[in-house]
């Protein structure tokens, strides 16, 4: 990888798309267009606030046997970085209406050809952290 393909700002432009449209599927409780945004392999590794999935069979029963959000999320620092043309992390801290502990999200997205762009691993976490 040459430093030219680091942050490609076309590839950054397009995982971030990719990221708010997960967003929105998230907080709407959208389990078809939010299970879209990730790897159907057994691969795929996700790891939650108290919860954990291998592979996209566990991930999809996760999403299915949880319910919709009943808070909001506001998002803060969101940093996606690009290494070469098909792959990517993006990081974000969350702050949820709910609770006064924060989040930190990262996932690495992978594109398919074909099916485009796909979350092959994730993390999500919340601790308490200075004001």
């Amino acid at each position: 990888m040459t430093p030219q393909q680091v942050d490609a700002p076309d590839v950054v432009a397009d995982v971030r798309r990719c990221f708010e449209a997960y967003e929105r599927a998230l907080m709407a409780h959208d389990l078809e267009t939010l299970n879209g945004f990730f790897w159907e392999d057994d691969r795929l590794t996700r790891y939650g606030i108290a919860d954990r999935q291998h592979g996209f069979a566990e991930q999809a029963a996760f999403r299915a046997a949880s319910p919709a959000p009943d808070f909001t999320r506001r998002l803060e620092n969101l940093r996606v970085h690009a290494f070469g043309p098909d792959c990517a992390v993006a990081q974000v801290e969350f702050v949820r209406s709910d609770t006064v502990l924060r989040g930190f999200q990262s996932q690495v997205w992978v594109r398919f050809e074909p099916g485009g762009w796909k979350i092959v691993a994730a993390h999500v976490g919340m601790i308490p952290f200075g004001a």
